[in-house]
């Protein structure tokens, strides 16, 4: 009883909620002031000449939220932070130039666009698009970004071994505790390793999907079957590989390629 008597006493409901209010006020500013620092960037790249590009980063924002997701925390979660610097990126992201979503939905389009909102936000306009064809062509413009939903009998990713330019960079939803993957990301971007990566590779290999795994492990490459439509299928590679790798090569299939890579979930 000594013990309790001496704990300070419990704060009143009104001191907390001057507190949030106060709390409130402190992040409005500071989020003012990152808005206003994303428009320098953009000013700042237009006088350097460096106009006419998509501004996406994808390997320096999965950075990014692995170093706030790492910081000691008792009451934020790890969803929290990663939506609340998902809508600030995104934000600073539509500030420097085109930005745009289109997102085919496949079997599962409502899930697809959530999934679109969780990883991009609020702040770049999105579309639903009926066919595979219409969101690769919107991510050939500048600034677009496809979200392509894995429940779909159409192979579309299999297009990208003919699209050089367009990579998969994400895959959605980036936190494992929000559910399995369901759809990924493609844009003209460059995709760079960022240490703790997923590589996405198709193969036309009429051999069960098994067998291709297990021919992989025998090169010392872990994969894992992500879909299989149209005679193609498409794995997920642990760890990031370039596409003349030799265990690729080596793999089951005829017709084959990496199509990109993307950070692995932010909690795992």
């Amino acid at each position: 009883m000594a013990d309790a008597d001496q704990r300070p006493p419990a704060p009143s409901l009104d001191e907390v909620r001057k507190r949030i209010d106060a709390v409130d006020t402190a992040l409005l500013a500071l989020i003012e002031e990152r808005a206003g620092l994303a428009r320098q960037v953009a000013a700042a790249k237009a006088a350097a000449g460096d106009v006419g590009k998509f501004g996406l980063r994808p390997g320096r924002e999965a950075q990014l939220l692995r170093r706030l997701v790492g910081e000691g925390r008792d009451a934020a979660t790890t969803a929290l932070v990663v939506k609340v610097w998902r809508e600030l990126i995104a934000d600073s992201l539509s500030r420097q130039g085109p930005f745009h979503v289109s997102v085919f939905g496949g079997r599962d389009p409502i899930r697809a666009v959530d999934g679109a909102r969780l990883r991009f936000g609020v702040a770049p306009p999105l579309r639903m698009v009926a066919k595979p064809e219409e969101a690769l062509a919107a991510a050939r413009t500048l600034g677009g970004v496809a979200v392509m939903s894995l429940s779909s009998e159409t192979p579309w990713w299999g297009r990208l071994l003919a699209e050089p330019k367009l990579k998969v960079f994400a895959a959605l939803p980036c936190l494992a505790a929000w559910g399995p993957m369901n759809a990924l990301a493609v844009a003209e971007v460059d995709v760079e390793p960022t240490g703790a990566d997923n590589t996405y590779w198709v193969t036309d290999a009429a051999t069960p999907a098994g067998a291709v795994v297990e021919a992989l492990a025998r090169d010392g490459a872990a994969a894992e079957l992500v879909a299989d439509a149209g005679g193609l299928k498409l794995f997920s590679l642990a760890g990031f590989y370039q596409d003349h790798d030799e265990r690729l090569a080596r793999a089951p299939g005829r017709l084959s390629g990496v199509i990109g890579a993307a950070p692995a979930p932010l909690d795992v």
